[in-house]
């Protein structure tokens, strides 16, 4: 139960639970408001039974059921009276909490501030890959629409180049551009952070206060890094050996700590997943390797990498190649081992480790460690009724239209689909949602499906990749001919493809809503 105080002396929250009720009276409740009607889900607890359940506490209880995208001035009425009648503090609740919430600035008669509401055909949260190319491929097809992009960062990042960073193939700068340099034409670029959610009333709030109303919502604000997720990480990050290519400003000093090491310990680590680009943690010890083994000092140094998961890639085709790199380097393979801590200044990383299903914590010495921090959807969606169980943006995998709310979609790193979290995918997406968002514009159900497509060049040393490439289940997916580029062994042209060819086909293809290989596949066909 996530509870939620909007007003002096009022809550809201999702669905409760008898349970719920008895941990609301605890916490020191007077009164529940119900605003969900009974039988909107199987198994959804009735009005009745809540009520029974709140009486018998002592607290008081009240049914005002409405229905999304149908609350009168009438419903506004009942709240305000219920509120003005009941002990407070009261607790109100819904599926999510945004009917309640809704009822309430109905009961004050809040009016929306002048000049902080605008309406748009489509708004889109996340300026990152997968907003711009969604808004570029809508904006190729239907140039008449009003978009408006949800971005407070002044600055665009190619992500995919920062493992590059670290191995000293390309600059920091080489990655980043200014978020106003790729914006298409045409759309509004609202400099600002999005909050909350109104599904109902077809509304986002930003953080400063403003709402914009929208016709079709495309999600896509990516993932959080939880670096507060390892104790004593945040602390020592770029100092003391603790880098991470996760970041643009410590891609650098990965690079640096590479050359400078001439031997001793260097771990590398991977947290649970999902993350995004699955294969990076692992691409960071490779390409350190590369460089330490023509340096002429990889047999001087202990490389240890740590794995959470209990295999080394998810797709079993192409471990065998990955194997022969980890022969090669030495590297030594600890599996179930999930980092919890770091001491930066007594350079010791502590994980904990399963072994014939008992866990214990093993602390590591180290010179330099690599690490990938643990990444949650963000607070606001997972704190929203868009979220599915896991947090992100709850979508049909294949048209990823939003399973409730059917004027919602979401891609990218945020969304629930379980497909890889690469930059490849949101290239393969942006398309499909484009085309899926005009559809349901026009009042027509989705026309285009996405096969769940990822990439994962994985840079196993200077000069070669093991081009993976998959759909949803682990089914290989491969771009190219076998005998262009078999994918499940390193190449040479795949590195070409990485160094040289992806980074314009991202900058001047993908953002400009240029599909070259990432046509959307059309239902049924």
């Amino acid at each position: 139960m996530i509870i939620k105080q909007i007003a002096p002396g009022l809550s809201v929250s999702g669905q409760l639970t008898p349970q719920d009720i008895a941990e609301a009276a605890s916490q020191g409740f007077k009164s529940i408001i119900c605003n969900r009607p009974d039988g909107e889900e199987a198994g959804q607890p009735s009005a009745a039974n809540l009520g029974e359940q709140a009486k018998a506490l002592g607290l008081s209880f009240t049914y005002i059921p409405v229905t999304p995208g149908s609350i009168t001035n009438d419903d506004g009425d009942k709240m305000r009276a219920a509120l003005a009648a009941m002990p407070a503090p009261v607790l109100a609740f819904c599926r999510s909490g945004a009917r309640s919430t809704k009822l309430w600035e109905m009961a004050q008669n809040i009016p929306a501030p002048t000049g902080t509401t605008k309406t748009y055909d489509i708004v889109i949260v996340g300026g990152g890959s997968a907003g711009i190319a969604t808004a570029a491929s809508i904006l190729k097809r239907a140039s008449g629409l009003s978009v408006a992009i949800i971005e407070p960062s002044e600055e665009h990042y190619y992500q995919p180049g920062w493992t590059m960073v670290g191995a000293g193939v390309f600059s920091a700068e080489f990655t980043r551009r200014s978020e106003k340099s790729v914006m298409p034409r045409g759309v509004d670029w609202i400099k600002g952070a999005a909050s909350s959610f109104a599904p109902e009333a077809n509304q986002v709030a930003l953080e400063d206060g403003r709402i914009l109303i929208y016709r079709a919502l495309v999600v896509c604000p990516g993932i959080k890094l939880d670096w507060d997720a390892i104790e004593g990480l945040r602390e020592t990050l770029g100092k003391n050996g603790v880098t991470s290519n996760y970041r643009y400003d410590l891609a650098p000093y990965t690079n640096r700590l590479v050359k400078d090491l001439k031997g001793g310990r260097a771990l590398f680590t991977q947290p649970p997943m999902p993350i995004k680009c699955a294969g990076a943690p692992q691409k960071s010890m490779y390409l350190s390797c590369s460089n330490w083994e023509k340096a002429g000092v990889l047999s001087k140094i202990d490389v240890q990498f740590h794995n959470t998961g209990a295999v080394l890639f998810g797709v079993a085709a192409y471990v065998p190649a990955l194997m022969d790199y980890v022969e090669r380097y030495n590297a030594h393979l600890n599996f179930e081992s999930k980092l919890v801590a770091i001491n930066g200044p007594a350079k010791t990383a502590t994980f904990e480790q399963k072994r014939d299903g008992n866990v214990s914590r093993v602390e590591e010495k180290f010179d330099m460690i690599h690490v990938v921090p643990p990444q949650i959807a963000p607070d606001f969606i997972r704190n929203s009724p868009l979220a599915a169980p896991n947090g992100f943006v709850e979508v049909n995998e294949a048209t990823l239209q939003h399973v409730r709310y059917p004027n919602i979609f979401g891609l990218g790193d945020a969304c629930s689909a379980s497909n890889a979290k690469t930059m490849a995918a949101a290239r393969k997406q942006a398309p499909v949602v484009a085309v899926n968002v005009l559809a349901w514009l026009d009042g027509k159900v989705p026309v285009a499906d996405y096969d769940g497509y990822g990439s994962c060049p994985l840079t196993v040393e200077q000069g070669k990749i093991v081009l993976a490439e998959f759909g949803y289940g682990g089914k290989l997916l491969p771009s190219f001919p076998n005998w262009l580029i078999d994918g499940t062994k390193p190449s040479r042209l795949s590195w070409l493809l990485k160094d040289t060819i992806l980074p314009p086909i991202y900058w001047h293809g993908m953002l400009k809503g240029r599909e070259w290989m990432a046509e959307p596949h059309k239902i049924g066909s």
